[in-house]
């Protein structure tokens, strides 16, 4: 990865991920006032300050190896519809984790699942990664039905296993592993 800029992948006519930009500022700190997007973060962006921080963090662990982020956007637009990651990568077990959000106004049009889709054909296909996983909260049907019209098999549930910003959640466990490799 880190020998290559980070692509900007086509997720059909409509969608686009590219690699989070300066520009994209406003759109986060926008993103992160979202009830729902804060009930499943700890994190808060207060400032445009936090804001740039965590754009500038995409870059740095695109270089390291360790996670891929895209800003979801509208191909035509380039208005930031959402997030989708590839994170905690393991280049060397083959293994990854998938995360994403949406914006309140593009929600329930298949963007999570589009973008999603597209990387994990860019996660198989580039990375030659084996497996990816999905953790969401339990209490996330959402996501749920995202890692399911992707094709990620529910394989069970971890307990009290993650810290959200109204207490720790049980999380389901979705996994999809490449075929044939």
């Amino acid at each position: 990865m880190r020998s290559a800029a980070q692509p900007v992948l086509e997720a059909g006519p409509d969608i686009r991920l590219v690699p989070w930009h300066l520009k994209h500022v406003d759109p986060v700190r926008r993103a992160f006032t979202d009830p729902e997007i804060q009930r499943w973060h700890v994190r808060r962006m207060s400032s445009p300050l936090e804001a740039h921080d965590w754009i500038g963090q995409w870059s740095v662990a695109w270089r390291a190896e360790t996670d891929a982020a895209w800003a979801v956007t509208d191909a035509t637009t380039g208005r930031v519809l959402g997030h989708a990651a590839v994170r905690e990568i393991k280049l060397t077990l083959g293994w990854a984790q998938m995360t994403y959000w949406v914006v309140p106004d593009a929600r329930g049009a298949g963007v999570s699942v589009t973008a999603v889709g597209r990387l994990v054909r860019w996660s198989f296909d580039d990375l030659q990664l084996h497996r990816l996983e999905i953790v969401h909260s339990v209490d996330n049907p959402a996501s749920c039905r995202v890692a399911d019209h992707v094709g990620f098999e529910l394989e069970g549930t971890l307990r009290s296993a993650m810290l959200h910003a109204d207490g720790w959640h049980d999380m389901h466990l979705h996994a999809i592993v490449r075929r044939g490799g």
